[in-house]
């Protein structure tokens, strides 16, 4: 009798696991809802729970840096972030919030989409160039963000620093959109997906133009900071935009932590990369740039098991 009590005790725990994989809940870090991370987590999201097995559902957040704290605290179990961003989360540098504090757990799924730096300036602001930018009331982005490290960088390359600029003004895109219109700021930069809706609102708004980021200074900030790639803003990408502007992104990446089961994992990367087709339909921006080849290149941080026997699975050359 002891025996098959604890036989039918192990068939009952069993049960009760297979249970709760079919069931995991997902909670996706995205960023604010002007940009293109929240749609795209949005989506994904549908996707998982039309797929069955997973509940999931995406968040709202402050960016890259946030999401990298939220996987790091179980607060979030993926998220879409930059790869610059990942990558110092993982290994414990860059950005002051990481400095020190490396998670080695951070677990890369896929890479999604060029993440490109916009340079917006008000036409009646005198700027043509990012060196024009000294001395001027400059956003570059909410405090310890990836696009404040973003906007550091690209200065540095253009022999620049915060301390050159008349005003450095540390708030999130929305606000510094706000500034702009407003007359109290003159350039942004911004790391988002072409055709985010906050860029394409201040352009319908606002006197704007990009400024292009070229030549030698884009060739010394590629080979300083590897995870950067060059990207052209097409012609027409904003209204006011009549020509092509030369430009640097990095790269939007959906990340995990490697505390999550392989099995819910390979559910969910079996649920929005399956189809490549509908995952282009999220958002223009995958529509454009996504493709499977590309997911599994320039990851910040080793991919997780799970997303290793789905990449396999299409026939990927991952470890």
């Amino acid at each position: 009798m002891k025996k098959t009590i604890t036989l039918s005790a192990l068939v009952l725990a069993a049960t009760a696991t297979v249970a709760f994989a079919q069931n995991a809940f997902i909670t996706i870090g995205s960023g604010s809802t002007t940009g293109v991370y929240f749609p795209v987590a949005t989506g994904m999201a549908k996707m998982m729970n039309d797929a069955g097995g997973l509940r999931a559902n995406a968040r709202s957040t402050g960016g890259s840096v946030f999401n990298m704290n939220g996987i790091k605290s179980g607060e979030l179990d993926m998220a879409i972030v930059q790869n610059d961003v990942a990558y110092y989360a993982y290994k414990g540098t860059g950005i002051d919030a990481f400095k020190g504090k490396a998670n080695p757990n951070v677990r890369s799924l896929a890479v999604l989409y060029p993440e490109v730096l916009h340079v917006i300036v008000r036409k009646d602001a005198g700027i043509n160039t990012i060196a024009d930018l000294k001395g001027k009331r400059v956003v570059t982005g909410d405090l310890g963000s990836g696009s404040e490290q973003t906007a550091a960088q690209v200065l540095e390359a253009y022999g620049l620093s915060f301390s050159d600029l008349g005003q450095q003004l540390r708030v999130s895109p929305a606000q510094g959109i706000s500034l702009m219109q407003d007359k109290r700021a003159d350039a942004l930069f911004y790391t988002v997906g072409v055709g985010a809706s906050a860029i394409s609102q201040i352009a319908q708004t606002t006197d704007v133009k990009l400024i292009p980021v070229s030549g030698n200074q884009a060739a010394s900030l590629l080979k300083k900071y590897p995870f950067y790639v060059r990207y052209n803003i097409p012609a027409k990408s904003y209204k006011g935009q009549g020509a092509t502007v030369p430009g640097v992104a990095v790269q939007a990446t959906l990340v995990t932590s490697s505390t999550l089961d392989t099995d819910t994992v390979y559910k969910a990367m079996k649920a929005v990369f399956s189809n490549e087709k509908a995952l282009k339909t999220l958002h223009p921006t995958l529509a454009a740039n996504y493709a499977d080849a590309k997911a599994i290149q320039g990851l910040p941080a080793p991919l997780h098991p799970g997303a290793v026997k789905f990449w396999k699975e299409q026939g990927l050359n991952v470890k």
